[in-house]
């Protein structure tokens, strides 16, 4: 597998106490630019520095690998997973299931390694727009530790038809949240796709927060990014001083 740039981290400015891990999508790589399509998404970090918001959370922006996109020609560009038909995503007959089932063990060991540093997986947020946003998905509900919160922005739903045998029996993460949000004007990961993940999610018995957003194309909206830290917020409040019940913090 090609090698990945490392993940942009942005350390908590008081007592880590949660962790919020956002992946990017195709083509993509973590900088601090604005929300739009091929854009980083570490400017939320700035964002909430700015505001002094979140400062008990540790930010984590990984980097997808540079890989050959079969759908652009094989031109080598950062991608979670191949994919061979823009067109097809809802179809499901082209999916790269080996690419997806490795950058789900990269997700499952990004918690892994947070959860060793002493962070309760309860205080665990991940998500992403796009290609991010469908891996988080998938990481998310395949996760074997109970998360804060899993969402996905402008993303929908891999693997379908065997995702559900990679859930864990007695899945930690039914009762976790799922917050998705995704323009109504959307022409690359089109909208009827996000509702469709929504709705078999929700078929499946997960708790989903689907928000649209009128007029918007395949970017995010000032309004979706309130509402993501309204989703924050409630997931991983401050403790301060207060011990974490599983982990110890930073």
């Amino acid at each position: 597998m090609a090698s990945s740039a490392a993940a942009l981290v942005v350390p908590a400015v008081k007592r880590h106490t949660s962790t919020v891990i956002v992946a990017h999508g195709l083509g993509d790589r973590q900088a601090a630019t604005p929300p739009l399509y091929g854009a980083g998404w570490s400017f939320l970090a700035d964002q909430y520095r700015l505001q002094n918001k979140f400062s008990e959370t540790k930010f984590i922006f990984p980097n997808a690998p540079s890989i050959p996109i079969t759908v652009n020609m094989g031109m080598r560009m950062p991608g979670w997973y191949d994919i061979s038909d823009i067109g097809d995503l809802a179809n499901r007959s082209s999916e790269d299931e080996p690419g997806i089932l490795r950058s789900q063990k990269v997700f499952h060991a990004l918690i892994a390694e947070e959860i060793a540093a002493g962070i309760p997986s309860e205080r665990i947020v991940l998500g992403g727009f796009s290609q991010g946003g469908a891996m988080s998905l998938l990481a998310g509900i395949t996760c074997p530790t109970k998360l804060g919160g899993v969402f996905g922005l402008s993303s929908y739903l891999l693997l379908r038809d065997k995702v559900q045998s990679l859930v864990p029996a007695e899945s930690p993460n039914k009762a976790t949240g799922i917050f998705m949000g995704h323009g109504d004007s959307d022409p690359v990961v089109r909208y009827e796709w996000g509702q469709q993940t929504a709705a078999k999610l929700q078929e499946w018995g997960w708790k989903v927060d689907f928000r649209t957003y009128p007029g918007l194309v395949h970017s995010a909206a000032p309004q979706e990014i309130d509402d993501l830290e309204k989703y924050l917020m409630e997931k991983i409040p401050e403790v301060g001083d207060k011990p974490l019940a599983g982990g110890s913090g930073s």
